[in-house]
């Protein structure tokens, strides 16, 4: 156990250290991390799993990893699996700690059982609607079911012949029987039980009643011996349900702390809304690089440890706040700078022909693979021709002012090369330039002219008879609003979707590239960061992704 972290002191290390001053558990500090598996985790996923985790480790306690699988008609194994990993690329560990509500079905089944006996639960059969019109408003009391008041015998008797399967989907519900007039709609008798006839990815038809989160979720940090149950801040009004039933059954009594979720710019949190996205065919699915799921993110080539500094910078709060998604891309960016090595690609090609270099002649060009730490180390062997590829905007006919790459009659710096002087401009019958004729100096090998002259523009290049060829994507925001679910009525997130977020480029890539591996990280020369993809990419067929680029305008409207 570690007594109090002033490195990182928050409100819920607080309330742990009250605990353990005064031996409330014992000094145990026992997380869990409750995901749903009707999706992908997102990156407000990861400030919970940086908290439950996290802080478990800090103190020298457990964390658990459970399933709350309570709703068999959203839930699929696709998203356990996806979920464990995302949680592993995180670099946090559950052990031998991994559980489902479905392992608690017989046990809270019982605990109903209880609660009905001693008067507190009841069989309810009013529709959806008829319990929403009951519930009345913030403003107005609630009135009783019509059902409420059943022998507590006949409620039994239904509630087992529920669990039996003689009624149809929605027909019944059972209830707790609390109070139709507290100012917390959650206390006005809240379902405790719907009926389901759909198959359970791991109990299959064994059931057909399911119970609701809000029962499930506090007897099941009963039964694992939970200490601190951490949730985001709308569970807050759910508090006292959570209290309310665990005491009517006499058990061990976690406490449930909220925490402020975590709200991005740009983006959607929601999981109903991020499956809008991609079931109407929005996003290539839920690891499309565009989304904010975990996922996506370590697709695009997002370091974990970036996400996870992310996560730290931002903090715990209790009230609710907006994050700008820059300073996610400036810590992505901040870490990529460290750890991506340097290679030269051209995403949009124009060809250059160097009218007096020797035809056939190949050189190699050692460039170091990071020119900006020079204790590094690292090198490759970079081929060089008489035929190259630049960038289309390395090249204008008719410069602007302070324009410092090539157009005609300028000298310019091949990036670790040589000097080369555009004499000459191919066009098509369009009217587009499509090829550049120059000079080079011989006398400028590696970049550097032997009689002191300067040039002002450095471009990067790929020779043209070894460049691979590859499929690269640039990806934008997805939504043009910054905060796209709180919006005017009337409109919906989906009509500010960025329908130019997405776009695919043919490039030409130093052949160093083809070796590529997934997960490993480059930055473009001039172009980004990029790393290769790790859906589409295969064998005789390259796709990367450009993870993020290089215009850090967080930092500089932050410095």
């Amino acid at each position: 156990m570690t007594e109090e972290n002033p490195t990182k002191t928050n409100f819920i290390r607080e309330i742990i250290d009250e605990h353990n001053r005064t031996g409330r558990f014992g000094g145990r500090v026992h997380t869990r991390f409750p995901p749903e598996p009707n999706g992908y985790l997102h990156i407000g996923h990861a400030k919970a799993l940086c908290i439950d985790f996290g802080i478990a480790e800090d103190y020298g306690g457990l964390t658990n990893l459970r399933y709350d699988d309570t709703n068999p008609v959203k839930e699929d194994v696709e998203y356990v699996d996806a979920i464990k990993e995302d949680i592993h690329w995180l670099g946090f560990d559950w052990g031998d700690r991994e559980y489902y509500a479905s392992d608690y079905f017989e046990p809270l089944y019982e605990m109903a059982l209880q609660l009905i006996e001693k008067g507190l639960a009841y069989v309810d059969e009013l529709s959806p609607d008829e319990m929403r019109e009951y519930r009345g408003t913030l403003t107005e009391p609630g009135k009783n079911s019509p059902w409420r008041d059943r022998p507590i015998e006949e409620n039994l008797d239904l509630f087992k012949r529920m669990r039996d399967g003689e009624f149809p989907d929605g027909s019944k519900t059972l209830r707790a029987k609390i109070d139709m007039a507290s100012p917390n709609i959650n206390m006005r008798d809240p379902v405790m039980y719907r009926i389901l006839h759909a198959t359970h990815h791991r109990t299959g038809d064994a059931w057909c009643i399911y119970p609701m989160y809000d029962f499930a979720h506090g007897q099941s940090d009963s039964l694992e011996g939970i200490t601190h149950s951490m949730c985001s801040l709308e569970y807050e009004n759910h508090r006292p349900l959570y209290d309310w039933f665990l005491d009517q059954l006499g058990i061990f009594h976690p406490q449930q702390i909220e925490f402020a979720r975590l709200n991005l710019t740009h983006t959607v949190m929601s999981k109903r809304k991020l499956r809008r996205l991609v079931e109407e065919g929005y996003v290539d699915g839920w690891t499309d690089p565009r989304m904010p799921t975990l996922s996506a993110m370590r697709r695009r080539g997002y370091p974990s440890a970036a996400v996870r500094e992310f996560i730290d910078t931002v903090g715990v709060a209790k009230s609710d706040s907006f994050v700008e998604v820059e300073l996610l891309e400036h810590i992505v960016r901040d870490q990529l700078n460290q750890t991506a090595k340097r290679r030269m690609a051209v995403l949009e090609p124009l060809k250059v022909v160097l009218t007096n270099y020797p035809e056939g002649q190949v050189e190699f060009f050692e460039i170091p693979d990071f020119p900006h730490i020079p204790d590094a180390g690292g090198a490759r062997q970079v081929p060089f021709g008489r035929e190259l590829w630049i960038e289309r905007d390395d090249f204008a006919e008719v410069p602007p002012p302070k324009y410092h790459r090539l157009s005609p009659g300028k000298e310019v710096r091949l990036m670790n090369a040589y000097f080369i002087t555009c004499t000459n401009v191919v066009k098509d019958h369009e009217g587009k330039v499509i090829e550049i004729h120059c000079t080079y100096d011989p006398d400028t090998q590696g970049g550097s002219a032997p009689d002191g002259r300067k040039v002002k523009g450095t471009i990067h290049w790929v020779s043209a008879a070894h460049a691979i060829e590859a499929e690269v994507r640039i990806y934008d925001q997805m939504f043009l609003d910054q905060h796209p679910e709180d919006l005017p009525e009337g409109e919906t997130f989906l009509d500010y979707f960025n329908h130019d977020s997405l776009q695919v480029l043919r490039a030409y890539l130093e052949p160093d590239l083809a070796n590529a591996k997934i997960g490993e990280a480059y930055q473009f020369v001039r172009d980004g960061y990029f790393t290769l993809d790790s859906v589409h990419s295969q064998p005789g067929k390259l796709v990367f992704n450009r993870t993020i680029g290089l215009v850090d305008s967080w930092a500089k409207l932050h410095k």
